[in-house]
């Protein structure tokens, strides 16, 4: 079958293999509104690269927390045309702060396990005290728990 356009199609197997998501993933997707698979006469589903750019990026604001509700919102002001960027802009922005809240809070959890690491290591090396606290050796290199 060929689709209406100038680009290679792919089924929802083959989309799906192409941006690692599955099948169900994408029907729900789909289910969602958050994307809209092309159609052939018979029904069938097929994407395009177009498809794979956005889903792509959908991908990306959902790993920076965006909740389904702000992705649909997000969808609906893109579908409305330029006279939304504004809002679009403001959503970006409030999920970009909320994403660098969330990165510190990772950085922070990453900073004690290693912390945590290191002092382990240091035991085992004899190169610390045996009776030195975990919260004695952050305190001496000037961490904090």
């Amino acid at each position: 079958m060929t689709a209406l356009t100038n680009q290679p199609v792919y089924t929802i197997s083959e989309f799906g293999a192409k941006i690692g998501l599955t099948a169900s993933t994408l029907r729900y997707y789909e289910t969602e509104g958050l994307i809209k698979p092309h159609r052939y006469t018979n029904g069938r589903r097929y994407y395009t690269e177009d498809d794979v750019s956005w889903v792509k990026f959908i991908n990306h604001l959902k790993g920076t927390g965006m909740s389904i509700s702000d992705l649909k919102q997000y969808i609906a002001w893109r579908e409305q045309g330029d006279q939304t960027i504004p809002q679009r802009l403001a959503l970006l922005k409030q999920t970009k702060n909320n994403f660098l809240q969330q990165f510190a809070n990772i950085q922070h959890h990453l900073q004690i396990l290693n912390d945590k690491i290191n002092w382990y290591e240091a035991k085992e090396a004899g190169l610390t005290s045996e009776k030195e606290s975990f919260a004695n050796y952050l305190q001496r290199l000037g961490h904090h728990e």
